[in-house]
């Protein structure tokens, strides 16, 4: 579940009016990207814009339109970011501050479908105070913003950005009927495609799930040592114990980032062997040494495991530069590396989903 959608949930369990604060647009040099959001109380923040005095005022107009507006008042703001923020960005952020009421109805409608999984396109309007938000899966429409024809429109390109897993954008659209441009803000909202795989929860085990729980992704968590993992493990882990490891290579999707660091280098090479054989994965990182590696490239080799497919096997891993073999220090350095695969795997996508577009 997206976190600003989690958020949410929480602060209807409290019963907790909320304001939703999400970069809808920009240009130069800004902190954060369409599509981020932060969510804030009357007590507590959760989500972030970025920081400085950006972050700050907004905190600060979100919690008077707390303290003043009613629920039903939508507010966009202009910030560049320039001196008057002490901010040497140089570009320029649009804000939508967004007031929730915990009885809210399209979180009502929103829960239960990322609950269930399925992916949800949620659209905003963001040039008119009254509210207007519309939900849209595969094959319904829940809500409205406000005009029969905007909503058709509005489902045929939410639905278009579901299906190549496009980012947040803002639109402009014609509306007769409200003599003049729609600005509708889409976002979607679906389960990550930054899934991991971890076998192994020992001391590295454990420390990279931390590192990994403040990133946008879903950590598959396996282990036969049900003693070896904490009592609390981060909202975005799911822990497997199984005297079976090699069944969740098996079901894993195509692209997925698979780390092998378990307690038996017998067991190391058993599962090196499934995920080579696979050959689709996003990332395949084996802890250990070089020579660790030349053992396994040759008692692999002579297993059947054509050579050409060592090259997408990562070990030593970790970015280069850090020697320390510190748990945590080993942590942040493949959590890093990760995220370098994933930043240059999302730029090589980013021209076929222009060219969809």
């Amino acid at each position: 579940m997206s976190d600003w959608v989690a958020s949410l949930e929480r602060c209807r369990a409290r019963n907790a009016r909320a304001v939703l604060v999400s970069v809808i647009s920009c240009r130069g040099s800004v902190p954060r990207e369409p599509g981020t959001r932060m969510v804030v109380t009357a007590e507590e923040i959760t989500g972030t814009i970025g920081g400085g005095h950006l972050e700050l005022q907004s905190i600060g107009i979100a919690r008077d339109m707390l303290a003043t507006q009613p629920d039903d008042m939508r507010e966009l703001k202009r910030f560049p970011l320039g001196a008057s923020l002490g901010q040497c960005c140089g570009g320029v952020v649009n804000l939508l501050f967004q007031p929730i009421a915990p009885e809210a109805e399209w979180i009502d409608q929103l829960l239960p479908l990322r609950r269930s999984g399925k992916a949800v396109a949620v659209a905003t309007m963001v040039n008119r105070t009254t509210p207007g938000d519309l939900l849209v899966t595969e094959d319904a429409m829940l809500g409205s913003l406000g005009d029969a024809q905007l909503d058709r429109d509005i489902s045929i390109r939410a639905r278009d950005m579901l299906a190549i897993r496009a980012a947040a954008q803002l639109i402009r659209v014609p509306v007769k009927a409200l003599r003049g441009e729609a600005l509708v803000f889409i976002e979607p909202v679906r389960d990550t495609d930054f899934r991991i795989v971890l076998f192994g929860a020992g001391h590295v085990g454990r420390s990279l799930v931390s590192v990994l729980s403040e990133l946008p992704c879903h950590v598959i968590w396996v282990d036969s040592r049900e003693h070896e993992f904490p009592s609390q493990v981060p909202h975005n882990a799911t822990i497997v114990i199984t005297d079976d490891p090699e069944a969740e290579i098996a079901a894993a999707a195509a692209n997925t980032y698979f780390l092998v660091m378990t307690h038996s280098h017998a067991l190391d090479q058993t599962l090196a062997e499934s995920i080579l054989k696979r050959g689709d994965f996003a990332y395949f990182g084996l802890i250990g040494s070089v020579s660790k590696r030349r053992q396994f490239e040759r008692r692999l080799t002579q297993r059947g495991i054509p050579v050409m497919r060592f090259a997408g096997m990562t070990c030593p891993i970790g970015v280069p530069g850090i020697k320390s073999k510190d748990p945590v220090s080993i942590a942040i350095a493949v959590a890093a590396q990760l995220l370098q695969v994933r930043e240059r795997l999302l730029a090589a996508a980013e021209p076929v989903q222009a060219a969809v577009r």
